[in-house]
């Protein structure tokens, strides 16, 4: 087989010989390894030879590779460390049924809709039992919103031909019923546009959807909780504390949010879904790494927005501190002294970084900062306290 057979449109070794030398071509499994000496520094070679991978459908990043081979004589196994342009496919093509996706999802909706059952009611522990009251629409409202966030994301990462999962829903049988939703960016973000497309793009879809959730759940009926559990002394009592935008809303539509006339009454959990949303907005615009906060502001002040980051950590220590020591919201400080050191290990990863970086148009940076206004109406510095 010649050289070339086998590698599709992909550069020739030939086409990068003014930037790459290459010594050696080969495909293993899903990507093709150029290994070689790099003829320029690594940001300045890769944004050289994009291009021309791009073209093929391929992403490429300069990576150090371990190779073995056998010594003739001793035949022990001997291992360099050697330089490499990597090739992998930039498609978005899915194969097959995305089987853990599911399951996850599938897994999710059943701890949301366990978690729905305890928040006015008792555990539900049959399947009957699972589906019926309030619990589905506790459960709707919250996917909802996730979903939405996530999706986001993800038809911004296609729009730009970044490579990316689908969302992956996180199970957990606590105070919302999950962790969450993610995707893996498995591509190179190609420019400053790219990156905060797809940073903003999550945010401000799933806002959308959490404003839709919150008024539908203002507008509902309240749920009315059996005076049995109230007075029960295994009740505990949550009370939320609710951002500037929840209230906004419940002004806009006349709803109240409490019905402190009247303990039986609370508010439709479809509200809950809502809250849910906005408080994991404001987390994930918080401004640090591979966070969404952190995607926005490095498309918007580039190699700059590491100092602004910088400053974060201390911030969050800080409303921590004044919680603990100045008020009696000790479960809240804990909160944001754990988010406080999220955000040091968030920021010592470090930002992504595009192929190309050109700075921002004046539309995408004034929607930047109409992003981080909202979320910034999304904050609550006391989210939720337990009551005895």
């Amino acid at each position: 087989m010649s050289d070339d057979e086998g590698y599709d449109s992909l550069p020739t070794p030939a086409a990068l010989a003014d930037v790459f030398h290459v010594e050696e071509r080969r495909a293993e499994e899903d990507r093709v390894v150029y290994v070689g000496e790099p003829l320029l520094p690594t940001e300045t070679l890769e944004r050289q030879v994009w291009p021309l991978f791009r073209e093929a459908g391929y992403d490429v990043r300069l990576q150090t590779i371990t190779d073995s081979e056998e010594d003739p004589i001793s035949g022990v196994q001997l291992r360099s460390r050697r330089h490499a342009l990597v090739a992998t496919p930039a498609g978005n093509s899915l194969d097959g049924i995305p089987w853990t996706n599911v399951i996850m999802f599938a897994l999710t909706v059943v701890t949301t809709l366990f978690v729905g059952s305890i928040w006015y009611h008792e555990p539900a522990w049959g399947p009957v039992e699972l589906v019926t009251g309030e619990n589905w629409k506790f459960s709707a409202a919250v996917l909802s919103v996730l979903a939405t966030h996530e999706l986001g994301h993800y038809v911004f990462a296609r729009y730009h031909d970044v490579n990316a999962s689908l969302p992956y829903f996180i199970p957990f049988p606590t105070l919302i019923g999950t962790m969450g939703a993610v995707i893996r960016m498995k591509g190179r973000l190609p420019s400053r546009k790219a990156l905060f497309d797809i940073g903003v793009a999550g945010p401000l879809a799933g806002l959308v959807a959490t404003v839709v959730v919150t008024i539908i759940g203002l507008t509902a009926d309240p749920i009315t909780v059996p005076q049995r559990i109230i007075e029960s002394s295994d009740t505990v009592q949550v009370q939320f504390g609710y951002p500037p935008l929840i209230q906004l809303l419940a002004e806009l539509v006349g709803q109240p949010l409490e019905y402190p006339d009247d303990p039986t009454l609370a508010v439709s959990p479809i509200v809950f879904g809502g809250w849910t949303g906005m408080f994991i907005t404001f987390l994930n615009l918080i401004p640090v790494g591979q966070l969404d906060g952190g995607h926005i502001l490095r498309a918007m002040a580039g190699e700059r927005g590491e100092s602004i980051s910088n400053v974060v950590p201390g911030l969050l220590f800080g409303l921590a501190a004044y919680l603990f020591f100045f008020t009696n919201s000790g479960r809240a400080a804990f909160l944001w002294g754990i988010w406080g050191g999220m955000a040091v290990l968030a920021g010592a990863a470090g930002f992504a970084e595009p192929i190309y970086d050109e700075p921002l148009d004046r539309g995408r940076f004034a929607i930047g900062a109409f992003t981080f206004l909202l979320g910034a109406l999304c904050f609550v510095p006391v989210p939720f306290q337990l009551m005895s």
